[in-house]
């Protein structure tokens, strides 16, 4: 797209999508010479008071030299990026290097100025912050460290642009301007203030969809049966707040409405604004659709119709041009191949989907990627809601269909700080960005449970990065995230109801009692099988009245030796719905007056119960007071919502739709509160299961959230190390690389560059024939262990390649023969050498960087059995140091670190200290690719590291550091 003359191609790769402030996307791109006519009509359309402001004079129009030097970059000391909304350009920036690259001269070459100019219609929507960010991206790309800027003080709002960043900078005033400079390399500030924004307009462009004021739905068929139809019916039967347009072209023009809605041949046609389009048309009739809504001003969309990436190659070309259509016009869109969206606040009432009944207001957020799961959990949440209205129902629901744009991590950043959700479901087929969901999902625990059940596979139509990482352990590391992990829909609606209804517990100690002493045992075993902490079940016998339950409830509940209880009951002969009703009051009242324990009720045959503890909380007062319900432990609660700005959170609390426009938001990271005693919060009705294993089950998930939330309010620091050599540790890094050497470093090299982080490894003599061992011997020091190191018997001692203990050179030579003639010729054994370690336990330490993951750290015990069991624990890197506690005793094997059937304990801190000194040299230094410690002898005292590699290779790409960006399509 440039001229010859232009020093490099055009950069392709600085190409993005980004959601701004309001919700709505833009395009930056690079600027190139073909621009000049847009960049004349976007000039044209700037006020005079933005001209001034720019170029500090009157200027009207720019001169055919202007639009030249606008318009050609060589990309490398003069870049210019256009923000971008339906082709046309909404805003610029562009760097000038203050001397040119590599040239001499006190102009620093690391240096450039840079400058903005925003279309006085789109300021206030943070296209000037985005853009700042990809500038700075690119400059650094090209060796630039530091931008200056000149401003007019008059400019407050260029001035907060830049002051807001989060980058250090030094502030002058001189001849009347205000002088800038500052360093673009990322700072822990400067992210914090991008995922901030980030945060708000990605949760914004999800609101706009949940939270329309009017709704089109294209593709209404003139008689019953078409899916337009139905979903246009589903609306109107819901009840929502704000219009509705029935859209067909194949409407007569005088048609005035269908089902009492009024009907338009196109949204053209409409006359007032369309905040909402849902799109029911063949895929082939989708483009013109999509331009049609884009042309109106529509804010998103959700495409229902299927042909998309879930037919195959074709239809995988028909997404991204579908993605790329609806982007440039600013707009977001659900799907394609969607089941639809719902939200049930009283302010808007939509049923944008294939589900014939609203469901029930409530307190839970859903999130699905395949329709027929979320027609299962849209129907078994109504089941075991018995038919109550509140946090058991339905706050918003998202079915996805193919996640070509909006995904799971754009509703987990809308239920963040959304006042009507309490707690999030959620089931995925695919994690299209495993590392940004982790942290997302982080940030979300700490405030409301997230319930994940996590399929093995993707199916078609979804993208999905690479990763070498097995399904378990990136289930691990959610879980290291404070995800609920569970593994099927029963076990998320179970566990999702226990945390809406019930208080989260304060431990794993758990008090039994019923009219079931066979059930009651059942349930104890159920508690230690999931590694909960049971006192004795408590037998009240099958003659137990209404009274009796509630009296040892109450018993229980005030018993300070039991952080939550079970209640198992099964029917007596001759009880009924009235007795079911007596005994669900009586468990509520004892409930009520203790409300700082959960709560959980086990039934055999008892449907009846069940219904009437649901229905217990729409009968009135019960004794003991009414239920309150608040947010759960950290939720937003409806006034003063955490990072959300006065206007938005005034909105969100009424459920009213917003309105065309949304004030800016200030620039600040949002904070979630922390609630006064966030562990006793008071209960709410009282959930039950059919069968034990899932009670018990749902409510251990409830003891390890709570767990974590406990921890995560404190989450440790990573410790710094004084003997730690990070320069010196990069220029050997640097060193390798540029002589090519690297991808696999020498014994020798690899030992150097753990050395400079404290990890020394004992040094292994290579012994290509008897003499050779026996020098080596010699120079190591008498007992040594002799070795082969060739790849099919390394690391494997059950194999016979290993001998230890060698205390003399005769034992070293009768070794080596007996080696030698086990398994072949010294150049295939490869022996080795080293020194004796103390006895202990021998384990693993490992590091991978994954390319959809990041770097992770792994640990476990060496040898077959945990290879076999995959008892290996993870962590996402940089380990904290209460972290490396947790991942050594996290292991089902750990036993045999402290001590298990009279062993001496092995030294923990050692190890832990360990963990983190290899967790701090991947994280200082992305070049390190992977690294193996193996065998790592723990004794009782101290580590013994015998054997080690390394990988290096060229840092990847990390885009959670860089600009914010949509995924690409």
């Amino acid at each position: 797209m440039q001229t010859s003359s232009d020093r490099h191609a055009y950069p392709a790769h600085w190409e993005a999508d980004v959601v701004l402030r309001d919700g709505g996307t833009a395009r930056i791109r690079p600027i190139t010479a073909e621009d000049a006519d847009r960049l004349v009509s976007f000039y044209e359309q700037v006020s005079d008071e933005s001209k001034y402001y720019r170029f500090f004079a009157p200027y009207p129009r720019l001169s055919a030299k202007d639009v030249h030097r606008f318009t050609h970059h060589d990309f490398v000391d003069r870049v210019g990026l256009a923000a971008t909304v339906g082709g046309e350009f909404i805003a610029t920036v562009r760097y000038d290097r203050i001397g040119p690259a590599g040239a001499p001269g006190p102009a620093p070459a690391d240096e450039a100025e840079v400058a903005f100019l925003v279309q006085d219609a789109h300021q206030g929507r943070g296209v000037a912050s985005a853009l700042l960010e990809h500038i700075a991206a690119v400059a650094r790309e090209r060796g630039i460290r530091r931008f200056s800027a000149e401003v007019l003080p008059a400019n407050t709002k260029m001035i907060k642009v830049f002051t807001d960043a989060g980058y250090t900078q030094k502030r002058s005033f001189e001849d009347g301007v205000v002088r800038l400079e500052f360093d673009i390399e990322p700072t822990d500030r400067s992210l914090a203030v991008q995922r901030a924004r980030e945060q708000r307009a990605e949760g914004r462009s999800v609101r706009r969809l949940l939270l329309p004021g009017s709704v089109a739905v294209i593709g209404v068929g003139r008689g019953p049966g078409s899916v337009g139809r139905g979903i246009l019916g589903h609306l109107c039967e819901a009840g929502f707040t704000g219009p509705l347009y029935a859209v067909n072209r194949a409407f007569e023009r005088e048609r005035a409405e269908i089902d009492g809605v009024p009907a338009h041949r196109s949204v053209r046609d409409i006359a007032r604004p369309v905040d909402l389009a849902v799109v029911a048309v063949p895929a082939e009739r989708v483009p013109e659709a999509v331009a049609e809504c884009g042309e109106h001003g529509v804010q998103g969309l959700v495409v229902i119709s299927a042909g998309y990436a879930e037919s195959g190659p074709e239809g995988r070309e028909r997404q991204r041009a579908l993605v790329r259509q609806a982007r440039a016009y600013g707009m977001r869109i659900i799907g394609p191949n969607a089941f639809g969206i719902i939200n049930t606040a009283p302010g808007v009432r939509l049923n944008a989907s294939l589900a014939p009944e609203m469901p029930r207001p409530g307190r839970i957020g859903m999130f699905t990627q395949s329709g027929a799961i979320g027609i299962a959990l849209l129907s078994r949440l109504h089941r075991r809601g018995g038919g109550v209205t509140g946090v058991t129902g339905v706050s918003t629901f998202v079915s996805a269909g193919n996640r070509a744009d909006v995904s799971g991590n754009d509703v987990l950043q809308y239920w963040y700080d959304d006042p009507g959700t309490d707690v999030a479901l959620m089931y995925l087929e695919s994690i299209g960005n495993p590392r940004k969901f982790t942290r997302l999902a982080r940030r979300t625990a700490a405030v409301k449970p997230l319930v994940v059940v996590q399929a093995a596979g993707a199916p078609q139509g979804h993208a999905v990065r690479a990763t070498r990482l097995p399904h378990a352990t990136v289930s691990a590391l959610l879980r290291q995230a404070g995800v609920i992990r569970v593994d099927t829909i029963t076990e998320l609606v179970d566990t999702g109801l226990l945390l809406a209804r019930q208080p989260l517990p304060a431990g794993p100690r758990v008090a039994i009692l019923g009219n079931s002493e066979s059930l009651g045992v059942l349930t104890y075993d159920r508690c230690l099988a999931e590694g909960l902490r049971p006192q004795p079940p408590h037998d009240l016998t099958t003659a137990a009245s209404a009274e009796d339950f509630r009296a040892a409830l109450a018993r229980a509940l005030a018993d300070e030796s039991s952080d939550a209880v079970v209640v198992t009951a099964i029917p007596a002969v001759g009880e009924g719905a009235a007795q079911d009703a007596a005994l669900a009051g009586a468990l509520r009242s004892a409930a009520l007056a203790n409300p700082a324990k959960p709560v959980l009720v086990v039934h055999v045959e008892l449907g009846g119960l069940a219904e009437a503890l649901s229905a217990a909380a729409s009968t009135g007062p019960q004794p003991g007071g009414s239920l309150p319900q608040p947010p759960l432990p950290g939720a937003s609660a409806v006034t003063g919502t955490p990072g959300v700005p006065p206007d938005a959170e005034a909105t969100a609390a009424t459920n009213t739709p917003p309105g065309p426009k949304t004030p800016p938001a200030p620039e600040t990271p949002p904070a979630p509160e922390t609630p006064e005693d966030p562990e006793t919060p008071a209960p709410r009705l009282i959930p039950a299961y059919p069968a034990a294993e899932r009670a018990v089950r749902a409510l251990a998930e409830a003891v390890r959230y709570g767990q974590w939330r406990r921890e995560a309010a404190e989450p440790g620091r990573v410790p710094e190390y004084e003997d730690i050599d990070e320069k010196g540790a990069a220029a050997l890094i640097a060193g390798l690389l540029d002589r090519g050497e690297g991808l696999t470093p020498g014994a020798e090299d690899t030992c150097a560059l753990l050395a400079r982080y404290g990890i020394p490894v004992r040094r292994a003599v290579p012994a290509p024939t008897a003499d050779a061992a026996a020098e080596a011997a010699r120079t190591l020091g008498y007992p040594v262990a002799l070795k082969a190191t060739a790849p099919h018997l390394r690391h494997r001692a059950d194999l016979g390649g290993v001998r230890l203990d060698l205390v003399d050179e005769e034992q070293l030579r009768r070794s080596y023969a007996e080696l030698t003639e086990l398994f072949g010729s010294p150049q295939e054994v490869r022996p080795v050498v080293q020194t004796m370690a103390p006895r202990g336990v021998d384990t693993v330490v490992r590091s991978v960087i994954d390319p959809a993951a990041g770097a992770v750290l792994s640990f476990g015990l060496a040898g077959a059995p945990s290879q076999l069991l995959d008892d290996m624990a993870h962590r996402l890197v940089p380990v904290t140091g209460r972290e490396a506690t947790s991942m050594i005793r996290s292991i089902r094997t750990a036993p045999l670190l402290f001590g298990w059937r009279g062993s001496a304990p092995v030294d923990t801190p050692a190890l832990e200290e360990l963990l983190l000194r290899v967790s701090r040299l991947v994280d200082d230094h992305p070049e390190v690719a992977a690294v193996t410690l193996e065998p790592v002898v723990v004794a009782p005292h101290g580590v013994s590291v015998l054997g080690a590699s390394v990988r290096l290779a060229p840092p990847p790409v990390r885009d959670d550091l860089g600009p914010r960006t949509l995924p690409a399509y």
